[in-house]
């Protein structure tokens, strides 16, 4: 068995194009930002990217890397079926059952360029809440439509992807039953940000609950002006905003995640 006690990845820099170092920094960027966030579930659950320019492939953790640690070399390239194009020599490999959920998406979602899931304890417990995500906070009213799946078990079985697929649809954002959250988006910003916002829903609806009072529950036209004023286009200015700000944030924490 080889030593993981201390990584040692050289620099995959000059192996890619420079579209793909982009998207590792990015995706590097979105684990230490996963984990910033306490969304991260020791070294499980992943966060994919799309590799620009190279059709089926996708960029994903090491299968034994703390979210903290991930750095855009550390990345493996997979492509569709959990073939590994491109290894980051950790030693680690992937997680071959973690792959079948962002495969999925990927296959058959090609407005997608990141997916993201977390094991997020308030996460958890809306997904099994019978009632889900309560349009209560103007976090939760930002997702107007939210796509549910229910629960089969550990997502290894290849035959689930079509239903995940059909129970996500054309939504950014999907409760897996008994499990967590899913969040796609067309940049891996796009995803973070969904899913940042999916999670504060999440905690504040476990607050409110918590309280054992009447709900507050906003009429459905305020509900779905409130949905239609946060779509692309609209009010929001994702990847032109938030990214650049919270690059900064991850920077003058540890910028080693460009490495």
């Amino acid at each position: 068995m080889s030593d993981l006690s201390s990584l040692k990845i050289p620099s995959m820099r000059s192996k890619v194009s420079a579209e793909e170092w982009q998207a590792r920094v990015d995706l590097a960027a979105c684990y230490r930002l996963i984990a910033l966030f306490d969304m991260n579930d020791l070294i499980y659950n992943h966060a994919t990217a799309r590799v620009p320019g190279e059709e089926g492939h996708f960029l994903i953790n090491a299968y034994g890397c703390a979210y903290e640690e991930v750095t855009a070399s550390s990345l493996v390239k997979i492509d569709l079926d959990g073939n590994i194009v491109l290894d980051s020599g950790t030693g680690y490999g992937i997680n071959q059952a973690g792959f079948v959920i962002h495969s999925a998406v990927h296959r058959a979602r090609h407005d997608v360029g990141c997916v993201i899931h977390t094991h997020s304890p308030a996460g958890m417990a809306v997904s099994a809440l019978e009632c889900g995500l309560l349009p209560i906070t103007q976090n939760a009213m930002f997702f107007g439509e939210i796509g549910y799946h229910d629960y089969e078990g550990p997502a290894i079985d290849l035959d689930e992807q079509a239903r995940l697929v059909r129970d996500l649809g054309a939504n950014s954002a999907l409760i897996l039953r008994n499990h967590g959250l899913l969040t796609a988006g067309g940049t891996v910003c796009e995803a973070f940000v969904v899913l940042h916002w999916l999670e504060r829903a999440c905690q504040a609806q476990l607050m409110a609950q918590a309280c054992n009072t009447p709900l507050r529950h906003p009429p459905k036209t305020v509900i779905d002006i409130t949905a239609d004023r946060y779509k692309p286009g609209q009010r929001r200015k994702i990847t032109e905003l938030e990214w650049p700000a919270l690059l900064r944030m991850l920077d003058r924490r540890d910028s080693s995640y460009r490495d």
